[in-house]
């Protein structure tokens, strides 16, 4: 039976301690299965593996059906990762619902479908689709356009037009034209029918933005998708091509907007009148493009949009809850509650939580649930530190040390019981395929694993070490035998997406006087034990649903 909300109860035999507990996110470093192309090994992480050879520690599960996704086979990500990490149990995901929804039916019987298709068909305009196009399964997966595509054309749409987005990230990083060709020709199958890409590009170059990062990217993905403007191909498989002679070795992710033309003209822009679906399935890149399109005419947006059509517009989910954004969308949210943010409010507890640009977010909307803004104003303090708006390879320190600053600031102000931050480097850079800098993110990192040590034992406090799924560790693409992927001139093969590996649950609690078993953490768990471990540790009974702790208390 679900437990109810309320004020946490106190462990009768056990206070907590007189420091704060601190949630530590180091986002993308697993534990890799290869020595080869793992760059947390690589790495001189002298602090953290002092934590694990000297605390204990366990692995746990961070991707597929622990964290709420449709198999095992589906790699973690950030949204779910702090999901499970702020809810304490697991929740059915974007993938899962969409999927489960299509499949079903019920998306397509539903009124936000039927009135974007009955939009274009009363007045013969075009349905236009923006989005990722791969099978990552972390922001859409390109069977979910597919379905939709050949629903729209048994409802007797007669022009389509996509707006392909490359990946690169969550699938092998030049991997495009298995994705776009195949999209091309299956466009092209429809007898009758005007079925086509119109525009596209990089998803790290235009309109994927995040936490308002850099609207420059916004602002290329409306020119290119609504305006048609920028460089003219005759179809998407020659743009990329193209791209890939000038600029040998280009990463899909990194790639420029192209706009497809028949006779010098845009053969895709959107106009009135026509319906417009985001299918994307995650909301934290798909907010800033939402607020371009629902926005009204002479509204305020980072930039100027020339000419703002009126058309219907659906997002695949609900990209944001309290807020309602978008208006329309074609498959609910999980509906997800009682996070641990909320308990610990209500029980009093003061709590901040931090990080940079890049995963501020991660550690305040989605680690509670999908909600904007705080339970209790007066308990919680969030804080942004600005991320540098360079490419990360470049800056792959990131803001680790300035976040570190602020939580030892935190932590000997003795203001917080629990602070939960994110280091995004492992992540983040990681992204970019560049192995020598993941190495200098990690050790960067690691330094401050040291710097916060120190501040947990002069405070008294415990420092709980883990990830929302792995990344850094495997940056080498490897064949089945496990040997490493070479490219033609026989150099490794980044791989740039989430791995499958568990992450660490990793306990330093430096006053330890014999409250637990410290000498084996429980086995088997995924990373939405964190709640009820991290409520065990404060001195608090958490609620009978929350998942397993790993710690068992005498």
């Amino acid at each position: 039976m679900a437990d109810t909300m309320h004020a946490l109860e106190k462990n009768p035999n056990w206070k907590g301690r007189r420091g704060p507990v601190v949630l530590v996110i180091m986002d993308g470093v697993g534990y890799g299965k290869y020595v080869e192309g793992d760059a947390v090994k690589a790495s001189r992480m002298k602090y953290l593996d002092w934590f694990t050879a000297n605390c204990p520690h366990t692995q746990l599960k961070a991707h597929g059906t622990a964290v709420g996704l449709p198999s095992d086979d589906d790699m973690g990500n950030s949204e779910v990762g702090h999901n499970a990490m702020g809810c304490g149990r697991v929740f059915a995901q974007g993938a899962k619902l969409v999927g489960e929804s299509i499949k079903s039916g019920k998306m397509f019987q539903d009124a936000t479908w039927q009135k974007l298709i009955k939009n274009v068909n009363s007045k013969g305009s075009t349905l236009h689709f923006i989005g990722l196009v791969s099978d990552g399964n972390v922001h859409s997966h390109i069977d979910h356009l597919k379905a939709m595509i050949e629903e729209a054309n048994k409802e007797g749409v007669k022009k389509i037009r996509v707006h392909a987005l490359l990946d690169g990230r969550d699938v092998d990083p030049t991997s495009a034209l298995n994705y776009i060709t195949p999209l091309e020709e299956f466009l092209a199958g429809f007898a009758g029918c005007d079925y086509q890409i119109a525009s596209g590009g990089g998803r790290m170059y235009m309109t994927m933005d995040r936490y308002n990062a850099d609207w420059s990217m916004v602002e290329r993905g409306w020119k290119a998708h609504v305006l048609g403007e920028g460089r003219m191909f005759d179809s998407a498989t020659k743009a990329i091509e193209t791209y890939r002679a000038e600029v040998p070795g280009v990463l899909d992710q990194d790639m420029h907007e192209f706009v497809i033309a028949k006779d010098g003209k845009p053969v895709g822009t959107i106009n009135d009148g026509d319906s417009v679906i985001y299918f994307n399935f995650r909301g934290d890149r798909a907010l800033e493009m939402t607020r371009a399109f629902e926005t009204p005419a002479g509204g305020e947006l980072p930039f100027d949009r020339k000419r703002v059509p009126a058309v219907e517009y659906a997002g695949m989910m609900e990209y944001d809850g309290d807020a309602h954004i978008p208006a329309q969308y074609l498959v609910n949210p999980p509906s997800i509650d009682r996070t641990m943010g909320e308990y610990l409010t209500k029980t009093g507890v003061h709590l901040m939580a931090i990080s940079e640009t890049q995963k501020y977010g991660h550690v305040t909307y989605f680690f509670n649930g999908n909600k904007q803004g705080k339970f209790d104003e007066k308990l919680e303090d969030y804080v942004e530190v600005p991320s540098d708006v360079v490419p990360f390879e470049q800056r792959p320190w990131m803001k680790c040390a300035e976040i570190t600053d602020k939580v030892i600031e935190a932590i000997k102000s003795g203001k917080y019981d629990h602070i939960r931050l994110n280091y995004p480097n492992g992540d983040m850079v990681g992204h970019t395929g560049v192995f020598n800098a993941v190495v200098c993110s990690m050790e960067g990192m690691d330094l401050q694993l040291g710097r916060l040590k120190a501040a947990i034992e002069e405070a008294g406090g415990i420092m709980c070490i883990t990830a929302d799924h792995g990344n850094s560790d495997d940056m080498y693409e490897h064949a089945k035998d496990g040997s490493v992927k070479k490219d033609k001139d026989g150099e490794p093969k980044a791989k740039t997406s989430h791995s499958l590996n568990p992450v660490p649950g990793i306990i330093y609690d430096p006053e330890y006087k014999g409250e637990y078993d410290n000498t084996k953490l429980n086995d088997g768990l995924g990373i939405s034990s964190w709640p009820a471990t991290i409520m065990n540790l404060m001195g608090y009974v958490p609620p009978t649903d929350y998942d397993k702790s790993m710690v068992n208390l005498k």
